[in-house]
């Protein structure tokens, strides 16, 4: 049966915002993801449907509060919540925040290259 942990899982996202780990089991990634700061990441969206993450999520809030924003509501998860987040959200994560979070390799990966680009052009935006 495949496994991981966080000591193990590599680390790909490592910015001063957020800490990122991830592995792939079968089908599925697993993110541990460790928030320093508040983040608000809905441009990176753009240019997906509804420029809304794409990618369904399974997690659990281990510390502090995420927000998961719908066209027509909010569903707000604490520490020691399971959520599902359905495609179609944006999220809104606060400083202190770790979750682990189990989503469809596939999906995340199409959601991911968008989200890639938009981070990448604003980084040059920011550079020049």
């Amino acid at each position: 049966m495949p496994r991981t942990a966080k000591p193990e899982a590599p680390l790909l996202l490592d910015e001063e915002a957020v800490e990122g780990r991830y592995s792939e089991l079968d089908d599925y990634t697993v993110g541990f993801e460790t928030f320093h700061q508040d983040v608000d990441p809905a441009p990176l969206f753009r240019g997906l449907p509804d420029d809304a993450c794409q990618s369904p999520h399974w997690g659990v809030v281990l510390k502090g509060r995420m927000v998961f924003r719908y066209p027509d509501h909010d569903e707000v998860y604490h520490a020691g919540d399971a959520y599902y987040g359905a495609p179609g959200h944006v999220p809104l994560v606060f400083a202190g925040t770790e979750v682990v979070e189990f989503s469809p390799t596939a999906a995340m990966r199409e959601t991911m290259a968008v989200v890639g680009r938009n981070l990448a052009a604003a980084q040059q935006h920011q550079e020049a």
